[in-house]
């Protein structure tokens, strides 16, 4: 069933991607020839009026076509006048940023519905609860993990950025922790993990042993943090809104840094490793696995908006450039540029897929 659903949530962000340019063009009286979910082969398709849907093979994206977006295009000339070259410069930006305005709104909505739904976390360092591990029958939900083999947790008056330190001191602890001989996935760590708890109003001290986790590569006790505290509509938006800012600027940095950064280029992941990760969070945490369609959305968006052919931004720097100009500028110095494009897109490409084929050899994802 995870299979199933993974696959139907990128599909969703790929038909409503495209859909986004599809009614813009619509709107304002463009020609819309063909509007496709996956790329061809086509193994089935249907016309309805001017426009041919259709489903393609290849499940790596989507597209639609619009007459007039190649000067070389024999267009008829009953339909010229609404071919996109020959449409005002606004009318271009708009059609081209509408799909990733698409991907910009479901990020937003799926995020702010969670933390409308969720809340926000008041104390992430109380138990939420327990997956199949050594944590399970020992912890309990709304357990405060007041200290790990002595490394303080819970406190009053804790900042945020406090909380995620502790948060990672407290992992770092329990990695201390070794299998004997070489580890290998749910072997014991030789020594137990001493862990205080405030549970019912007493300082409880228990003793876990924990277990190797081969995709993260770390011992684990096998619980989640995730005390939560509700927020009314209009704040979910203000939490949902940052996040997508912290998310876009962390996009932007990373994609910056894979052209000089090795360490940077082992962190991108391609069209396979986004649906397996979503896979594996829909197995995981009904949650989980919305917030990582958010990201993946907006992602998208924010990497479609880079200015080179053939991505959406690369389109609406040109119609920019010709605004600018006060004319067209020539075709030939548009291709020429393109190519710049289209080796950033392989790059990314081969790079993100060759990631992904070493994670699913046995590398993992770390999904948790």
């Amino acid at each position: 069933m995870s299979w199933l659903l993974a696959f139907a949530g990128f599909a969703a962000l790929i038909i409503l991607h495209e859909a986004g340019h599809f009614a813009a063009a619509k709107a304002v009286g463009m020609r819309v020839e063909r509007f496709m979910l996956f790329f061809p082969p086509i193994l089935t398709k249907v016309r309805r009026g001017e426009t041919e849907y259709g489903i393609g093979a290849i499940p790596l994206g989507g597209y639609v076509k619009i007459t007039g977006m190649s000067p070389h295009e024999d267009i008829p000339p009953e339909h010229q006048h609404r071919a996109y070259l020959r449409q005002p410069v606004w009318k271009r930006i708009v059609v081209i940023s509408a799909g990733p305005a698409v991907n910009v709104l479901i990020a937003f909505v799926l995020l702010w519905g969670v933390v409308v739904t969720q809340g926000v976390p008041h104390n992430a360092l109380a138990v939420a609860g327990t997956s199949e591990g050594p944590a399970q029958s020992v912890l309990r939900e709304g357990d405060r993990i007041l200290a790990i083999d002595g490394v303080r947790g819970d406190a009053p008056r804790l900042t945020a950025a406090q909380v995620r330190a502790r948060q990672r001191a407290l992992r770092a602890a329990v990695n201390r922790h070794k299998c004997p001989g070489r580890p290998a996935g749910g072997c014991r760590a030789a020594t137990p993990v001493r862990v205080t708890v405030l549970r019912d109003g007493g300082r409880v001290t228990l003793t876990i042993r924990p277990i190797y986790d081969a995709p993260s590569k770390r011992m684990i006790l096998g619980f989640f943090y995730g005390d939560r505290q509700d927020v009314g509509a209009g704040e979910a938006a203000t939490v949902s809104l940052d996040r997508m800012w912290r998310i876009t600027t962390a996009t932007v940095s990373a994609i910056t840094r894979i052209f000089y950064d090795p360490q940077a280029r082992k962190e991108v992941s391609g069209v396979v490793g986004s649906y397996e990760v979503t896979r594996q969070s829909i197995q995981f945490d009904t949650e989980q696995a919305i917030i990582v369609l958010a990201l993946i959305s907006l992602s998208l968006a924010v990497v479609n908006l880079f200015p080179f052919l053939p991505l959406d931004g690369g389109h609406i720097f040109w119609a920019l450039a010709e605004k600018v100009r006060g004319r067209p500028i020539p075709y030939s110095v548009i291709e020429r540029a393109s190519v710049v494009g289209f080796l950033l897109v392989a790059f990314l490409f081969i790079t993100g897929l060759s990631n992904d084929i070493g994670r699913l050899r046995g590398e993992g994802f770390g999904v948790r």
